[in-house]
């Protein structure tokens, strides 16, 4: 009873550890599920496992009596059946290896072509047996005597084991952590398997081969079936705790469709979505028709293929969008945010409602536009600034300001009875010598409100020498709304002035001249072109292109100027047409692409305050007609639609056409 009470004990142990994969296992499943094709053949050779087992421990049985007269035919019987479930063993144990790789190349056919030959032979000679005992045979006393056919056949076997290990460590090395863990167990069975195989050569009256099968069968249990398992506990716990956040949470199986659904949201269990766990794509496509808000259905529609959503993951972890769903028939914008695991099998879906953080960040953005205070806007222009002077129009008295803490808060730093005396007094002490003069000049109370007369302020650049070093300063002056009052700025544009110096030495460079506009500085119409046709390619190519945006310029009035004031006063007016937009789309490319035509490349922060930047475009354009000076400029924009624009001119024509409307109602007003 020793050598059938292991084959008791390994029967017992398989199926306290796999009842449950081999009640999984089926007959016939969809050859393009590819995840029930391994539980299928995993539970397809633990069922040949046990009825190996089966044999082994009736052997034993038998073999404990076969001094008992007619008992040769069963001992017979059980040793044919012994090796038959040997070689079942074997095949559907690497049936179950070429399965769980999942490689469809020449080594993995190879090997399953041998194995089903030498199952085959091996059928064939234990049937060939009863009439050549080459295999095994009995003696006269019924004692079971192994022949040198046994011994062949099990070296055979013994070395597919030992090829296949070795073809599984080579993968495992290659593999991440927690598949190489699976694979180094893969490895370490068919090691088992052989081994104790190889022992059953030499002695064939103790069950090596059923310890070989529970040993490799406890480590697959422990290493892969049991490692597989505790994942899917581990992701189904953080689902669980991170649907508390989302209305709701796929893991999407790329390959096969298949999904689970994690949810803890009354709204969204209020809602009925069908969920049948079997197509991700195609029911989500159905679900759109009935759950998504009409208007939004065409942009939800593009999302929801597998194509598509491996396009938008190209190069990046993860990709969001949002549109609005229908919660008892009523819009409720949800964002949704789609991830792929490190492995990229599954994809991670999550929904979450958004609609009530839109409508309290709407109602911040107004409340803060109600609550801030002119004293509030004072402070922030101030900070612009390193000192400001308030000066009395009539007693030239004054107070000057600092702004000396991160709060952005203004402090009186000193005060005085006469600003221009005060200033008088300083010039010759710090102010550079070659600068006195114009300094002095401008710093005229009579000489301001005439600069002043018809325009908001007048400025000076001027130096300023202490410690030996010298820095650039930039004086502006304004009126006050009443008129009672200059409000003198002094800031330090040391920076503004190196930058403007390793500017022009750039434009020494013969490349950049020729992108350079000669006039104004800015870039010029070939430079343009160099960028429309990059983009073009980009576009052309299928390229995702970072947000844009084109806003095309025509400065109004220059041939007028041109006739009545000469072509110097027109330079001089395209100049400043490039400087205000320069200082309005501070982080864009501003280009001259004809003589009063320019046109702006929004991009990063100027795109997405875009609407913003127009508005104060328009503002001074109109506040220049209303006064006099400054440039007057028709402008209109238009933004990159992805997937509608595929040539850079329709945004141009566009942003054209936008510009000759607003050009039109210059004229008019």
């Amino acid at each position: 009873m020793v050598y059938a009470s292991v084959g008791i004990l390994a029967l017992l142990l398989n199926a306290i550890l796999n009842w449950k994969t081999m009640s999984e296992a089926k007959f016939r499943s969809d050859p393009e599920d590819k995840k029930q094709r391994v539980i299928n053949r995993y539970g397809g050779f633990l069922i040949a496992a046990n009825c190996f087992f089966i044999s082994d421990i009736l052997w034993g049985i038998l073999d404990q009596h076969h001094t008992i007269p007619g008992i040769l035919f069963f001992l017979y019987s059980a040793a044919i059946l012994y090796f038959v479930f040997m070689l079942l063993t074997m095949l559907t144990w690497f049936r179950y290896v070429v399965s769980y790789l999942d490689k469809d190349n020449f080594a993995s056919r190879l090997l399953l072509v041998s194995v089903w030959m030498v199952f085959v032979i091996g059928f064939i000679e234990l049937m060939l047996n009863y009439f050549h005992p080459f295999i095994f045979s009995f003696d006269a006393e019924q004692n079971y005597i192994p022949e040198a056919g046994r011994n062949y056949a099990f070296l055979l076997q013994v070395i597919f084991y030992f090829l296949a290990a070795g073809q599984m460590l080579g993968i495992s090395f290659r593999a991440v952590y927690r598949l190489r863990i699976r694979y180094l167990a893969v490895a370490l069975t068919c090691l088992s398997l052989g081994t104790f195989l190889g022992l059953q050569v030499f002695d064939s009256s103790l069950p090596f081969y059923s310890v070989g099968l529970m040993v490799g069968i406890a480590v697959v249990h422990t290493f892969v079936e049991a490692g597989e398992k505790k994942e899917k506990e581990v992701r189904d716990h953080i689902a669980s705790i991170m649907a508390e956040d989302y209305e709701v949470i796929y893991f999407i199986d790329l390959e096969t469709g298949d999904y689970l659904e994690f949810s803890k949201s009354d709204q969204y269990r209020s809602m009925d979505v069908p969920s049948a766990g079997k197509d991700f794509f195609k029911e989500t496509m159905e679900n759109i028709k009935t759950y998504v808000y009409p208007d939004d259905i065409p942009y939800a529609n593009s999302f929801y293929s597998k194509e598509a959503m491996l396009e938008n993951l190209e190069g990046r972890r993860s990709f969001s969008y949002k549109y609005r769903i229908l919660v008892k028939g009523e819009p409720r914008y949800f964002l949704f945010t789609v991830m792929r695991d490190s492995a990229s099998q599954y994809l991670v879906f999550y929904e979450k409602d958004i609609q009530d953080e839109l409508v309290a960040e709407k109602k911040q953005r107004e409340t803060q536009k109600k609550t801030v205070t002119f004293g509030q806007i004072a402070e922030s222009l101030a900070s612009n600034y390193d000192e400001i002077y308030y000066v009395n129009v009539t007693d030239s008295s004054y107070a000057s300001y600092e702004v000396n803490n991160i709060y952005g808060q203004l402090e009186v730093s000193n005060s005085g009875a006469d600003f221009f005396g005060d200033s008088y007094s300083n010039i010759p002490q710090i102010i550079h010598k070659r600068d006195q003069e114009k300094l002095m000049e401008f710093l005229n109370r009579d000489f301001l409100l005439s600069a002043l007369e018809g325009r908001k302020r007048t400025g000076i650049d001027y130096r300023i020498t202490m410690s030996g070093m010298t820095h650039y300063l930039r004086m502006t002056v304004r009126r006050t709304s009443d008129g009672s009052h200059f409000i003198i700025g002094v800031e330090n544009i040391d920076d503004e002035i190196k930058r403007e110096k390793q500017h022009m030495r750039a434009l020494q460079s013969e490349k950049e001249l020729a992108r350079r506009d000669e006039l104004t500085g800015i870039k010029n119409k070939n430079a343009y072109m160099e960028l429309v046709e990059s983009i073009q390619n980009n576009i052309n190519n299928g390229m995702d292109y970072l947000p844009f945006g084109l806003v095309v310029c025509d400065a109004n009035n220059l041939k007028t100027i041109n006739d009545t004031q000469g072509h110097a006063a027109g330079d001089e007016y395209i100049k400043a047409s490039a400087r205000l937009l320069c200082d309005i789309f501070v982080h864009s490319p501003v280009f001259r692409v004809g003589g009063d035509e320019f046109v702006v490349f929004l991009r990063g922060s100027d795109y997405t305050e875009k609407e913003n930047l127009m508005k104060k475009l328009r503002d001074q354009v109109l506040e220049n007609k209303e006064t006099g000076s400054g440039p007057i400029l028709a402008s209109g924009m238009a933004e990159y639609v992805p997937r509608i624009d595929n040539f850079v001119t329709e945004i141009f024509d566009r942003a054209d056409k936008e510009m000759y409307e607003n050009k039109q109602d210059l004229k008019s007003d």
